[in-house]
Order: structure tokens, then sequence, then C-alpha cells
């Protein structure tokens, strides 16, 4: 079975402001095992690698710019790659080597299945929240963080200009679970039965071609989204939107844009599903996008919102 997103690999046209990015992110810069790319991590040990540009080892980019070139999922056995090559050996781009299998998705991306590399981490215990009626913190207080450390890669975001197509790729060949959905507008998948609401989310928006729209990383509660994003704002990185909520997901969110392409995302609490769970198919509404959302981000020194300058 698929672990989840465990590796990522970007081509960048300015690797020096992307490595600035990364570090003020929370990611931890390490030494690199591939020549001329620079390697960060998170805390699970996933990994995010920087390639300049026009690298000849990047898969060929399904969009111009910096942006994702390559996504790597973990598997749990050999035995689950043996069944991968089977299913994709007809599938554009299908290589398969001692320890891997890869081809492009529909959507040109090309995605790679790996063993899994990623550690569990010991029990990382967060402060509850009192609701009426489930008292969880007594005697303690909600923390206060001064940037984000982010535990995990938790998902990716694909415009797509063929839903349906790329959206049975993912369920028929590599086994995806479909969590909800806006009609004819976007698939939110999971890679296993039960685990948190998306892994993967595909969006089709009229007249978009094919595209990265955000990377998104696990943190550990709503404090941590907030004192990550007014981080972001501190070092001097915009934001899309954010702090916010999602109802489709019940996941808070800050989102910063990113030069490595598209949006970097921190967010945390979206729902743990099982096989039981049935999908939801809504129409797309801005009310489902979100709940409450901040245009712009907080300012880190007056803790407000920021206001866009009027011309």
């Amino acid at each position: 079975m698929i672990t989840g997103i465990e590796v990522l690999k970007f081509g960048v046209e300015d690797k020096a402001e992307a490595i600035k990015f990364l570090s003020d992110f929370g990611l931890v810069q390490q030494p690199s095992d591939i020549s001329e790319a620079e390697l960060f991590q998170t805390q699970n040990g996933s990994k995010i690698y920087l390639f300049d540009l026009h690298d000849s080892r990047l898969p060929v980019a399904i969009e111009d710019g910096s942006t994702l070139r390559e996504v790597t999922w973990g598997v749990d056995s050999d035995q689950d790659l043996q069944q991968f090559a089977q299913n994709l050996k007809d599938i554009e781009g299908f290589e398969q080597g001692t320890e891997y299998v890869q081809c492009r998705d529909p959507n040109g991306m090309t995605i790679v299945f790996k063993r899994s590399i990623t550690k569990d981490l010991p029990e990382q215990k967060t402060e509850g929240i009192n609701q009426y009626g489930n008292i969880q913190r007594v005697n303690a207080a909600s923390p206060v963080y001064e940037k984000g450390e982010p535990i995990a890669i938790g998902h990716v975001v694909f415009f797509t200009p063929d839903l349906a197509t790329t959206e049975s790729f993912y369920k028929e060949k590599l086994g995806f679970h479909l969590s909800d959905a806006y009609r004819n507008r976007g698939a939110f998948l999971r890679c296993r039965g039960e685990g948190f609401h998306h892994d993967l989310f595909l969006l089709s928006v009229p007249n978009k071609p094919a595209g990265l729209n955000h990377v998104a990383f696990v943190v550990r509660d709503i404090h941590e989204v907030i004192g990550g994003g007014l981080n972001m704002n501190r070092s001097d990185w915009s934001t899309f939107i954010g702090p916010g909520r999602h109802p489709i997901s019940s996941a808070y969110f800050w989102y910063v844009n990113s030069p490595l392409g598209g949006a970097f995302e921190y967010y945390t609490n979206d729902d743990y599903l099982t096989e039981e769970w049935q999908p939801r198919v809504e129409e797309h509404s801005l009310e489902l996008f979100t709940e409450w959302a901040i245009e712009g981000g907080l300012d880190h020194d007056t803790r407000r919102q920021i206001k866009p300058v009027q011309g």
C-alpha cells in the first residue's frame, strides 16, 4: 500500500531564493546525496530537493518556470512495487528498476514509487482544546510558536484540464479512495482506505492548463499554523490566503506564495476517514472552500490583517 508523499523534486529559477524560503518555512537543510541539488527535510524524513530549472536530470515540466517536477510516493513493501509495475506497465513514461517504479500520470507529472523512507516520530503531545462538554486542557496554557516546523508532506494539489481521466487513473491504477468532490471541478483523494482527508487534490478550472497549485505540510496544531505564517510574514514572504479553515476537510490553513512555484501551506486538524466514509459530491462554492479566511495574512508586528496598498 502507498504510505504517502515522501520526496518532491523542484526545478527552480533562483536557487538561492528557494533555499531561503524553505529555511524560513521551517524545513531543515541536510547534506545532499544528489550532486548540485539542495536537500531539505521534514521532521519525519520526507525530502524536498532543489535543482536548477534546466537540470537535465529532471523530468519534463508540466508548466513553465519554477515548479514541481517529480513526486515520489512511499510504499510498504517490495510486493507493492511489483503490483504497481504490473498496473502501470502500459502507462506513458513507465520505467522499472530494482528499487523503483515510475511513470507519468495523465496530467504529465512524473510519479515514482519506492519503499518508504519516512520514520515514525515519538508521540508529540499537543495541548488539547477546551470545548463545551469536552475539557482536554487542565492547568495548562495553549502554546505559542515562533515559527513552523513541518512534520510531514501532507498533500499536493494540481490543476488538471482532464479531471475525469486523471481521477480515474489514481483510483483504478493506484487504488486511491475518493474522500469528497466538487462536481466536475475537483477530487479529494487519499492513498489509503483509512487515513487523513486527502493526499492529492485535483482541481479543474476552465481554460487552466496543467500546473502546480500548492504543496501542503502538516504541523502540530492551529497555533503552529499561526506561528508559522507570522514568521513567514516577518521574513518578508507574502501570504496568498490565511489563516483560515476549510469546511470540506475541517483543516486550518495558511498559504504562502512560493518561489518554488504555486504556494506552500501549513495545515492541521483535517478529517480522518475510514472505508466506511461516504464521499460527498458538492457544487463548488466559496462557502465550501473557506468557512473563514484572511486575505493577505496577518502582520507579524501589529498582529492585524495586512491590507492591500491603495493605488
